[in-house]
């Protein structure tokens, strides 16, 4: 396990889905940018399996990337993993995590089915059960049902995070109680976050990640702009200013929480 030595952990990002110009390498632009911002590793984060196997070997040679496996809950039309193959796949080295995975009713009406949506969620939840390796859970609208799951088929044995959390305080506890870490986006910068903002004063900070979702949800002062993985910088300094505390307090816990849940990192 890599211990936390002075620099910050951006815990879900997607490397592969940055875009520069032609000619240039957008991930190794942005893993220089994030140096310079004290941004030392970082998460590369599985949406599909379609893409997966060329999003793993971008970043193969790169120690500061750890990659996770597993297909998000609304990618509809690609290939459905069962349990044994996200095992398979989460045995490769530079995996620390199964997902993301999770319920987002966001972009579908209140009367489609959705239970393909839930049934994928439960067969991630026992992959990460049966490798040991932890979930990183997408909930977007989806908060009741997603927490449901979750207790029903045990995710608690499994452990990990509430990524790019959007939820209130009692949503947070209840995923804690399970324990689950919790971590905030650049969307805990949104002036209108009122909520989400009282959220990160209350947590624990033994129980608090930070992650940028890049290249979407640009923090305060970029929002509107690409995002990566140096922008953590941006989502950790607020939260400290939120709490009245400094930065590399936020920083330290927050790296030493990441490698202490993912502990293949």
């Amino acid at each position: 396990m890599t211990t936390a030595s002075g620099f910050l952990v951006d815990s879900h990002c997607h490397l592969d889905r940055l875009r520069g110009e032609p000619g240039s390498d957008p991930i190794a632009e942005a893993l220089a940018h994030a140096r310079e911002r004290g941004v030392g590793h970082m998460l590369c984060v599985s949406i599909n399996l379609e893409q997966w196997p060329a999003m793993r070997d971008a970043v193969a040679d790169r120690d500061e990337v750890s990659i996770s496996v597993g297909v998000h809950p609304n990618e509809r039309e690609g290939h459905d993993p069962d349990v044994d193959e996200l095992v398979e796949l989460a045995a490769h080295e530079k995996v620390v995590a199964i997902g993301e995975t999770g319920l987002d009713y966001f972009r579908n009406s209140r009367n489609d089915d959705l239970e393909w949506q839930r049934e994928r969620f439960r067969t991630h939840i026992a992959a990460a059960r049966q490798c040991g390796k932890p979930l990183i859970i997408h909930t977007r609208e989806a908060r009741d049902d997603t927490l449901e799951i979750m207790r029903d088929e045990h995710a608690s044995e499994a452990r990990g995070v509430m990524h790019c959390f959007a939820e209130d305080w009692d949503t947070a506890k209840r995923a804690m109680d399970m324990d689950f870490y919790i971590s905030f986006s650049g969307i805990v910068t949104f002036n209108n976050a009122r909520e989400l903002q009282e959220v990160a004063r209350k947590m624990p900070l033994d129980r608090m990640l930070v992650e940028t979702d890049s290249p979407w949800l640009a923090p305060v002062p970029l929002r509107g702009k690409p995002n990566q993985p140096a922008n953590t910088r941006y989502v950790a300094e607020h939260i400290a200013s939120l709490r009245g505390i400094d930065y590399e307090t936020v920083r330290d816990a927050t790296t030493r929480n990441f490698f202490e849940l993912f502990r293949d990192a």
